[in-house]
């Protein structure tokens, strides 16, 4: 699967970004151009222990092949039990292990980035992924370091780990998501590698991320926070074309709030609000009386209607 992954030209990736990278995301994305997508964030304990909300994060889309889940953790006992739960799930191909996330919460487990502190149990933690996961590939994301760069340390323990592929958030820990991405570390890593690597952080734009492959030479992108609000960044990528019309835009709009319906029942009304609020940014007039009148709908009918003749191609008096 490595092989047919990585075989035409550049992967495109959906980073997993909790509260917006669910199933109904993930698949409207996946069909409009993404290689790959990835479960949001799953807790190894909370897995271990058979958590019925955990469970529901793992569904995916009938059109999410390949799928990857990504696991945190910090004990290798927990982590092989949830890989194990994983084991008797079909229809994974990836299990992703993070060891970036800069959550004050996961970092206080000894989870996510925290890892690039103790670089011999990510290593055996990779290590008991690979060997007890029946999935057919093992991924890792990080970051550069925690506080300092160690990002060359890091990928030389996780490619001997035993990882099929790397993704990098080019910051430390320490750098959050403010620092400035440092894509130099991210080609410096590639220029050592054997395993693919995947360019990751503040890819915002078709140009940004044709730039980043070329700059980095990575074998592709991932992109969580410049897909929200405008996941035909995906489309353009894959078929070559800066521009994105109106009616793809609108298509893309209302399968997403479809789908939220779909998977959510009528609760997905409520939950569709914040991608309102960033559909709608740059270039429509009359957006914040858009947002003002979705925050206080819950008629999926009534909620619909008010969507499509907003973002419908013949309104296009709404673009400034």
């Amino acid at each position: 699967m490595l092989r047919q992954l990585f075989s035409d030209g550049p992967v495109y990736v959906l980073a997993p970004l909790a509260g917006f990278t669910d199933l109904p995301f993930r698949s409207v994305v996946k069909k409009f151009g993404a290689d790959l997508t990835v479960s949001e964030m799953i807790s190894s304990n909370a897995l271990a222990h058979h958590s019925q909300k955990t469970f529901h994060m793992l569904k995916k889309s009938p059109n999410e092949t390949p799928y990857s889940v990504q696991l945190s953790g910090a004990e290798v006992s927990v982590l092989q039990e949830a890989v194990s739960v994983l084991n008797d799930q079909d229809g994974i191909d990836i299990i992703d292990f993070n060891c970036g996330c800069p959550v004050p919460k996961v970092v206080g487990h000894g989870s996510g980035s925290s890892l690039l502190r103790d670089l011999p149990q990510m290593g055996r933690l990779i290590e008991t992924i690979k060997k007890h996961s029946n999935k057919s590939l093992t991924s890792v994301k990080v970051r550069l370091g925690f506080e300092a760069k160690n990002h060359l340390e890091i990928a030389r323990v996780v490619q001997d780990s035993g990882a099929d592929f790397i993704a990098v958030h080019g910051r430390t820990r320490a750098g959050k998501f403010k620092a400035a991405v440092d894509y130099d570390a991210i080609a410096d890593m590639k220029a050592i590698l054997s395993i693919p690597v995947i360019a990751n952080g503040d890819i915002d734009s078709f140009e940004k991320a044709q730039w980043v492959l070329q700059h980095t030479q990575a074998d592709g992108v991932m992109i969580g926070r410049g897909a929200v609000g405008k996941p035909w960044i995906f489309h353009q990528l894959k078929s070559g074309e800066a521009h994105v019309d109106a009616a793809l835009k609108h298509t893309i709009i209302m399968e997403h709030f479809d789908k939220m319906l779909a998977f959510y029942g009528s609760h997905g009304v409520v939950m569709f609000r914040k991608h309102v609020h960033t559909y709608s940014k740059g270039g429509y007039r009359d957006a914040s009386a858009l947002r003002n009148t979705v925050n206080t709908m819950t008629d999926p009918v009534a909620f619909r209607r008010v969507l499509h003749e907003f973002f419908m191609p013949s309104s296009d008096l709404n673009h400034q």
